[in-house]
């Protein structure tokens, strides 16, 4: 299958999709090592993301976010990671799968945008479609859904988000996500 008809699935899905084919794998690191690491970068990605926000009150992206989330959950089935390479790329698949909380949904290589990515799973979607680890979520969850400066906007069909054209003149509010 291909990026395009997973991305289509995924905006279409009613239910939670199949897990892997040995379940959801155990991480090998330990909750008392991993929460205090996350905590401790938090004030980190609070500080990136307040950045961001700064930025795009000067550089307005040309679409902006209405819509509310319905908590289905399809984007935390679905979440794309560009595929890594080499030490760091092996450090950036330990920091996502061990601390971030992310499996692997499928061993199956995709492209999106000329780089090869993964399609991650999150362990802390519970079946109300809620976060249990929303405090702590990580810079991906956070941002969801993008919208960037330069390109398309991303998100799932269905998930309750829009992307409007700006209209010349409008201010971006300090608090716009």
């Amino acid at each position: 299958m291909d990026l395009e008809n997973l991305v289509f699935k995924a905006g279409e899905a009613t239910e939670q999709p199949p897990l892997p084919k040995n379940g959801i794998p155990p991480q090998k690191v330990p909750g008392w090592i991993r929460w205090p690491i996350r905590a401790f970068f938090l004030p980190f990605v609070l500080l990136d993301l307040a950045m961001q926000r700064l930025a795009r009150w000067f550089i307005a992206p040309p679409y902006k976010q209405v819509g509310k989330c319905k908590k289905r959950g399809n984007c935390c089935h679905y979440i794309m990671i560009r595929k890594p390479k080499g030490f760091f790329g092996w450090i950036f698949k330990f920091w996502n799968t061990e601390i971030n909380g992310f499996y692997l949904r499928s061993d199956e290589e995709y492209e999106y945008e000329n780089h090869k990515v993964m399609v991650m799973g999150c362990r802390y979607l519970q079946k109300d479609g809620s976060c249990k680890d929303h405090k702590l979520r990580p810079m991906v969850c956070r941002k969801w859904p993008v919208i960037e400066a330069f390109g398309i906007p991303r998100m799932l069909k269905g998930c309750g988000f829009k992307a409007v054209p700006r209209k010349k003149g409008d201010v971006l509010p300090m608090n716009e996500d």
